[in-house]
């Protein structure tokens, strides 16, 4: 299971992916990140981990400043009764803690239980930021080569609009 940003990195290295990695202070909320973003370039996201009353498991991924209801997310992907999923689960499957969300987290996804949502309106950008897989760093990726990482870690998205 991955967990630091230097491993990511290699991974991200090894499959050709470019990427600008920022460093920064822990930030465990996007009102917090905000605080930490002049001289990034591309949008910033929100990660939201949930699990359904199936015990389904999503990964939503969207704009930061994207206001999101979520009896209307859970309506467009297909969840019953959606809930935040617990920080131990949230470790268990994703190998995170909470503030350090990310789609990059589906490396260690290896049975694949999370369905993993990305927005369309952000993936219309061209520049995309992630924590790397640890909440003090900010890594900048082109919306194409986060679907060559989601196809590397064969991981299925849909990318719908929120």
């Amino acid at each position: 299971m991955l967990q630091t940003q230097d491993e990511l990195l290699n991974v991200l290295t090894q499959i050709g992916v470019e990427y600008t990695n920022h460093e920064h202070p822990a930030v465990y909320t996007v009102e917090e990140a905000d605080l930490h973003h002049e001289g990034i370039d591309g949008v910033h996201s929100k990660n939201l981990f949930f699990k359904d009353k199936k015990k389904n498991l999503f990964l939503v991924v969207t704009l930061s400043d994207k206001s999101i209801k979520i009896k209307e997310v859970a309506k467009k992907i297909g969840a019953k009764s959606p809930s935040f999923g617990k920080p131990d689960l949230l470790a268990e499957v994703l190998g995170v803690i909470p503030g350090a969300v990310t789609p990059f987290a589906v490396i260690n996804d290896k049975n694949h239980a999370v369905k993993v949502i990305l927005d369309e309106e952000m993936m219309e950008n061209e520049l995309l930021n992630f924590h790397p897989m640890e909440n003090t760093a900010t890594t900048t990726i082109s919306s194409k080569d986060l679907v060559k990482f989601m196809e590397y870690c064969n991981q299925e998205v849909e990318i719908i609009r929120l």
